[in-house]
């Protein structure tokens, strides 16, 4: 069920969770956040913690893969972490952000409650989202454009758990890495841009999805489900992925002026690779 265009709304004036000595509240117009995976030991969760409590926005979209249906079905794993996160989107919520969550195929049971309010959260099959500068993007999960979830689940619940083995060590990578003092390098994904048939995996996604989006007659595309942040022009397309909190821990951000930005975030009020929109799309064409 589509959501309308979202009006311009003033900033929130709500408090922060932050601490006095914690950077200043970052403030955005959009927020958009996928693939977190809650559920799962390779989830990011307190990193992600650290980035909501450092902002606020008048609008949240949660763009899928949220909560890990797939693997809570085998075996139950929800740490405190994990509990906080949904915390901090409710009182989100409960403070004024409009918070619209967009199901995907880690959690398609809640598509069966599109149009329905969950405590101040909207679910939607996908979205029309406008920026403030008056750009219109189609916003879905993206899930229904993988042929291999469509055509052959039982080879994407093998690959999930071929996946899930590579995050299993690239967590334990992680935490040797924090003992030496380093901070958070994804294993994961290093490796995954590294095989042939997973970059030909994604340059095809990222056709259907773009194309999709002409069909609609849009300016571009947001989406996640393939781990792989990125911003760049397909046929005339701005194709936007705003990443996971599995591997890259990324969001993508409309600022006041309709400017969308994607953010790596690290932890501790840092940011890395803050991408410049214009050039991303503009070098990319």
């Amino acid at each position: 069920m589509p959501v309308p265009p979202i009006p311009h709304l003033s900033l929130l004036d709500g408090s922060s969770d932050a601490t006095a000595d914690a950077p200043a509240t970052r403030h955005y117009r959009t927020v958009f956040l996928s693939d977190i995976h809650l559920g799962t030991r390779g989830c990011q969760a307190g990193i992600l913690l650290d980035f909501i409590r450092g902002m606020e926005c008048e609008t949240l979209y949660l763009v899928g893969d949220i909560i890990d249906g797939w693997k809570l079905k085998s075996g139950w794993y929800w740490p405190q972490s994990h509990n906080d996160v949904v915390q901090k989107v409710l009182r989100l919520a409960r403070k004024g952000t409009r918070v619209i969550y967009i199901p995907g195929n880690h959690d398609d049971r809640v598509r069966d409650f599109c149009g329905v309010h969950f405590g101040g959260v909207i679910v939607a099959r996908d979205a029309i989202f406008e920026t403030a500068a008056g750009k219109r993007y189609l916003v879905t999960h993206g899930d229904e454009f993988d042929g291999v979830i469509n055509h052959a689940k039982w080879l994407a619940f093998l690959g999930d758990w071929a996946y899930r083995a590579l995050l299993s060590l690239n967590t334990t990578w992680n935490l040797v890495r924090r003992r030496m003092g380093f901070g958070y390098w994804s294993l994961s994904a290093f490796v995954k841009v590294k095989v042939k048939n997973a970059l030909q995996f994604i340059e095809n996604f990222e056709a259907a999805v773009a194309d999709e989006a002409r069909r609609r007659g849009v300016d571009g595309v947001i989406c996640g489900h393939i781990h792989k942040a990125e911003m760049r022009m397909i046929g005339g397309i701005e194709y936007i992925n705003d990443g996971d909190w599995v591997e890259s821990c990324t969001a993508l951000v409309e600022h006041a002026d309709g400017r969308l930005e994607l953010i790596s975030w690290v932890g501790d009020g840092r940011t890395v690779g803050h991408a410049d929109p214009v050039a991303a799309l503009a070098g990319r064409a």
